[in-house]
């Protein structure tokens, strides 16, 4: 082979192969946790949402009293944040977006997320509105929210499911 050729191999390689990498098999990656409502606005790249596993949230390593998460339509935890009662520091949450664990933060603890939220972290904003009463009784019952979010490129996605705040 000739060092021409060898050198137009290595080119294509070396922009072939990470591309190759990036690629996925659709059929062994692990389906979204909920379907999102269709991108409203944006540069139209596609919001996927994963359930948070056990090891996500442990490596987050929130700090704070109490808990807040948002349950997808499915029972999935897509969101769940940590603050403390009757504290300016601001509560901390995790979100696993595109595959990726992210840590937000949205500001009055955890007082500041008994009625909703908007959390921020790097280039993403998650919004948790509630739209309807408690479902049910007792010291922590789930209410009917939205959770929106909101990426860098400006697209966003929204999807139904509930908010949980207590102990």
């Amino acid at each position: 082979m000739t060092k021409f050729r060898r050198a137009a191999l290595a080119a294509v390689l070396a922009v072939t192969l990470p591309l190759a990498a990036c690629s996925r098999d659709d059929a062994a990656a692990p389906a979204p946790a909920s379907a999102p409502v269709p991108t409203a606005v944006g540069g139209g790249s596609d919001i996927v949402l994963s359930p948070l596993a056990a090891a996500d949230i442990d490596a987050a390593a929130l700090p704070g009293e109490l808990v807040c998460s948002f349950t997808g339509a499915d029972g999935a935890v897509l969101l769940l944040a940590r603050g403390d009662v009757a504290s300016d520091a601001p509560a901390l949450g995790v979100v696993k977006a595109a595959g990726h664990a992210e840590r937000l933060a949205a500001p009055g603890g955890f007082d500041g997320m008994l009625r909703g939220a908007t959390f921020a972290g790097r280039g993403m904003t998650v919004r948790i509105v509630l739209t309807g009463p408690p479902a049910g009784g007792g010291e922590s019952p789930p209410r009917p929210a939205t959770l929106g979010y909101r990426d860098a490129d400006g697209a966003e996605s929204a999807w139904p499911g509930q908010w949980t705040c207590g102990p």
